[in-house]
């Protein structure tokens, strides 16, 4: 179980570098069927992983944004990008 906990502390980027190299892996073709199982469930928990990280940064994301009382923070929406 010590592994899986460790994969939650690697960042976003470390998570999804891993994942290009899990699909080069898959793409080659040179893996036998059992690796190729492994290096695809591998992929599918990096997925997930990618995933959960966006998910928690979405979250914390304010918009700054000046009014007349001065620069307050409110909650991101995607409707304000439009």
């Amino acid at each position: 179980m010590a592994k899986k906990e460790e994969k939650v502390d690697i960042t976003y980027e470390q998570a999804a570098l891993e994942l290009e190299s899990v699909v080069n892996m898959l793409e080659s073709g040179d893996l036998p069927l059992e690796e190729s199982i492994k290096m695809f469930e591998k992929g599918v928990a990096l997925v997930r992983l990618c995933n959960k990280k966006l998910d928690d940064i979405e979250k914390r994301i304010t918009l700054l944004v000046e009014g007349k009382e001065g620069v307050i923070e409110k909650d991101f929406n995607t409707d304000d990008l439009s």
